[in-house]
């Protein structure tokens, strides 16, 4: 892992935390968490990725693992951790 994976990962799970927040308004405990809960997926699944790929796959590749990721722990979050925000 380098400084570059580092900061795409953290910025991919900012953006789509903060898209969630938005797009997604039923359920969830305010832009803040959703922010919070992005960063988490995306970094628990860059991490887990990133321990059976070499750095050289592409910024691409580690960009759509950090967006799933983040948009999978959002959406577990609206399903079972619901709230009435």
């Amino acid at each position: 892992m380098n400084l570059e994976m580092f900061a795409t990962w953290a910025l991919v799970g900012l953006l789509t935390g903060w898209l969630a927040g938005i797009v997604m308004k039923d359920g969830g405990h305010g832009r803040i968490w959703d922010v919070v809960l992005g960063l988490l997926g995306s970094s628990a699944a860059s991490g887990i990725w990133a321990l059976g790929v070499s750095p050289d796959e592409g910024r691409f590749a580690t960009v759509v693992v950090a967006f799933v990721g983040a948009a999978i722990v959002i959406v577990a979050q609206r399903k079972v951790w619901y709230a009435h925000a």
